[in-house]
């Protein structure tokens, strides 16, 4: 188990009056990994942070921390530290001084705690600063000197909860880049729980979706995005486009579902689970796979009516009503001068078998 930094197993936690807020979680996390925990508020991901770094008790299972059970020990002994969303700041100390506290209560030797604290605050940038307290920083700088301070006692785990969540759009994707930067530079395991799916998707090597107390799916970015195993994956990641159906027939690689009088062609790839002949299913389709138009070479059309559209800069994403109350999003490169859809314009959308996942 040493070479995993975290492992989880068969996690559970469950609150006075019976509230199950996390269902057998088991991960293994390797070292230098970045893993997002990603979901909607309430799912169990912050309860799941918080026990893997003892703020929390676990109900059952076993929580193991650089091939070490920590299960029952305080946070202070586990071999992790934890950065909160909030910074939690000592107000009356400078920057060096909240840096070195957790060496001070250590018992670091003065000398050594001086070079520790320079070389840390060097990494986050922050040299020039050194000697300001936090009300004269600005949120940005706040965050590195709380990054600094999670990491100067080398943990094998660095617990960051929503660490982005109280910036500002332009300065949070500054900071997703340079924290991404520092966990490689500094080849350590960070796990960080978020509820955007941007900094998920964008900062992690591994994603962990949760949902109502368990897990959906583990995967990288692109095969969360890609190959969403269930309904819920499919509506939260991406752009999806959800039809529901009936499983009619299977040949070879090829399944048939019928969706509101539609045949729908799925080429079934390596890993998707199909179910028995007869049963309802839903077919997932990215926005950006689905074509407006007629095009022959595709094996799936359906017919439409335009909606709207969604302007989103270089990218645009047209709406269309396929059968009443079921919308579909076809996302597509177009300047703004090329749009000519009218409200109730017919369209038809096409895709090609392989575009499709079974859910």
């Amino acid at each position: 188990m040493a070479q995993f930094d975290v492992v989880l197993e068969k996690v559970n936690k469950v609150f006075p009056g019976g509230t199950r807020a996390v269902i057998d979680f088991s991960v293994e996390i390797e070292h230098g990994e970045l893993v997002a925990m990603l979901g909607p508020s309430g799912c169990g991901k912050t309860t799941t942070l918080r026990m893997i770094g003892g703020l929390e008790e676990v109900t059952s299972g076993k929580v193991y921390i650089a091939g070490e059970d920590v299960t029952e020990m305080p946070p202070a002994q586990r071999n992790s530290s934890m950065m909160f969303q909030s910074f939690a700041l000592f107000p009356h100390r400078t920057v060096s001084q909240n840096v070195e506290f957790s060496l001070k209560m250590k018992g670091v030797p003065t000398a050594e705690r001086a070079r520790r604290v320079a070389e840390m605050i060097e990494k986050v940038d922050m040299t020039e600063y050194a000697n300001r307290r936090p009300h004269e920083l600005s949120g940005g700088q706040q965050q590195r000197v709380a990054l600094a301070r999670a990491l100067i006692s080398e943990p094998a785990v660095l617990l960051l909860d929503e660490p982005l969540g109280s910036l500002d759009y332009s300065l949070r994707q500054a900071m997703m880049v340079e924290l991404k930067k520092i966990q490689r530079d500094l080849e350590m395991t960070f796990i960080l729980v978020t509820h955007s799916q941007q900094e998920a998707m964008s900062l992690a090597d591994k994603v962990i979706v949760m949902s109502d107390a368990v897990i959906q799916q583990i995967g990288t970015s692109r095969e969360i995005y890609e190959s969403p195993r269930t309904k819920f994956v499919a509506e939260f990641i991406g752009n999806n486009n959800l039809f529901p159906g009936v499983l009619k027939s299977r040949s070879g690689s090829m399944a048939l579902v019928e969706s509101n009088g539609s045949t729908i062609y799925v080429r079934i790839s390596e890993g998707m689970k199909i179910p028995p002949i007869g049963r309802e299913v839903t077919v997932s389709v990215r926005a950006d796979l689905i074509h407006t138009g007629e095009h022959p070479n595709m094996g799936n059309t359906v017919r439409g009516t335009y909606v709207a559209t969604q302007f989103l800069g270089s990218l645009e994403t047209d709406v269309f009503e396929v059968a009443p109350g079921q919308l579909v999003h076809v996302e597509q490169h177009r300047s703004a001068s090329e749009r000519s859809y009218r409200p109730g314009q017919p369209e038809v959308l096409s895709w090609p078998a392989d575009a499709g996942v079974i859910l």
